[in-house]
């Protein structure tokens, strides 16, 4: 039986795991990014990831999600946002296979997590399929023909930076930005709240939780139907790490995205809402790598 090492590079823990040549999870683990410290930081970490598994047994290939635009033929990070220094360059693939000697691709973490939920999860088999990642940032992914639509460039999906209201999608809508309003409006440090502490305050009666988190939903289904606008995707699947929340969201986004989208749209627009949540990049990354082969 073949197996692949796969690893998902984010912007606070690297995840990473045996994934055999069926799609199951031998083993998985993580440990800090430590972002701050820059690319090669990064990638001495994931070497290091690499050569432990490699001394126990022989693996058919490396498969990576990273954070950052990436050029998939080439494996190398073609732009990265200040959260990791001198990420931007940085030729992953070429690197890997060097010190290894055994193949690598890599592809960005959004596209890995979309891949995932068309492939096994909760968008299967749904085309178009729209994958958006809710976190410190909004994130994109657009399955066109059960293929990852990169567009020219390798820079399609960046929903986040759309403007909106003075402002842009992930700086109004993602859960970092709940957080802030949360903590403005409390006057209290942002280190008091979180995504989930806020979610617990809104479920017992807290009024600012529950206008905040509002709030979040109204923006969300607005960005959402702007873009089904112009990709009409069968399904929208909703990942990160507020999107746990499903019970709490669903019907708040479903009836946002009804304000915003026309009705017979809306009414064929499925929202979803991740299966696969801390294991799709990783098995994205596998999928990606298998398709490349």
């Amino acid at each position: 039986m073949k197996k692949y090492i796969s690893i998902d590079i984010g912007g606070t823990a690297i995840k990473y795991g045996i994934i055999a040549e069926n799609g199951e999870f031998l083993s998985r683990n993580e440990t800090p990014t430590c972002a701050s410290k820059g690319g090669a930081s990064i990638m001495e970490k994931v070497i290091e990831i690499v050569h432990q598994f490699c001394k126990e047994e022989a693996y058919s290939g490396i498969c990576i999600s990273t954070a950052g635009m990436v050029d998939t033929k080439k494996g190398e990070i073609i732009y990265s946002s200040a959260l990791i220094p001198n990420y931007t360059g940085t030729k992953i693939k070429e690197i890997m296979e060097k010190a290894f000697g055994i193949p690598c691709e890599v592809e960005n973490d959004v596209n890995c997590a979309g891949l995932a939920e068309y492939i096994s999860g909760a968008g299967k088999g749904m085309n178009p399929m729209l994958m958006l990642t809710i976190g410190t940032g909004i994130g994109g992914c657009l399955m066109l023909n059960g293929q990852v639509f990169h567009g020219f460039g390798n820079s399609a999906g960046e929903f986040g930076y759309m403007h909106m209201r003075g402002s842009d999608f992930q700086t109004l809508g993602s859960a970092g930005s709940l957080t802030k309003r949360v903590a403005y409006r409390k006057q209290e440090p942002e280190e008091v709240w979180n995504g989930h502490y806020i979610f617990e305050q809104a479920k017992q009666g807290d009024k600012i939780c529950i206008e905040a988190i509002d709030e979040m939903a109204d923006i969300l289904g607005l960005g959402i139907a702007n873009i089904c606008y112009v990709a009409s995707p069968q399904a929208v699947v909703l990942g990160g790490g507020v999107m746990a929340q499903k019970e709490y969201l669903k019907e708040k986004i479903q009836r946002s995205v009804g304000q915003y989208l026309l009705e017979d749209m809306a009414k064929r627009t499925e929202i979803a809402f991740a299966k696969h949540k801390n294991d799709a990049g990783m098995l994205g990354a596998f999928y990606h790598f298998i398709h490349c082969r």
